[in-house]
């Protein structure tokens, strides 16, 4: 694991520019909202979350979050099919704080196209674009 200026990076993970990370398991993507990203919103108090079902496309909105700072979006990192969400993170948001790697995860996603996963980053450059966003929003 990375440690990045005190924000975690799991090696094993693939990053998405808008700070949400992928897990690749076979075909299925499960996702997450990295640890700098939570951290930086603060505590969670609502999350919406893509519905079961819902066909998403690599790169867009698929649902929202709300902390007491703002409101945030999250996004699909990679296509295809929501099969499973994360019931206990609607319930209680904060398990995203606690745990963004572990409990926190949010949804996961039966790859249309597993090669997207390409184009997202991964070890050194997931490390550099990190540090890089912790220049720009961090004073």
């Amino acid at each position: 694991m990375a440690d990045v200026q005190g924000y975690s990076l799991p090696d094993d993970l693939y990053y998405h520019k808008e700070h949400m990370w992928v897990r690749v398991e076979g075909n299925k993507a499960v996702v997450g909202m990295d640890d700098f990203s939570q951290k930086l919103a603060g505590e969670l108090s609502y999350v919406e979350l893509p519905g079961e079902g819902d066909e998403v496309s690599q790169d867009e909105v698929v649902g929202t979050y709300e902390t007491g700072k703002w409101m945030g979006k999250l996004y699909a990192p990679v296509s295809g099919t929501v099969v499973k969400i994360n019931t206990e993170v609607e319930d209680e948001p904060s398990l995203v704080n606690e745990d963004p790697y572990g409990k926190g995860w949010l949804f996961e996603i039966e790859m249309s196209n597993p090669d997207e996963v390409n184009n997202l980053m991964r070890g050194e450059a997931a490390v550099k674009w990190l540090e890089e966003e912790i220049k720009k929003h961090v004073k």
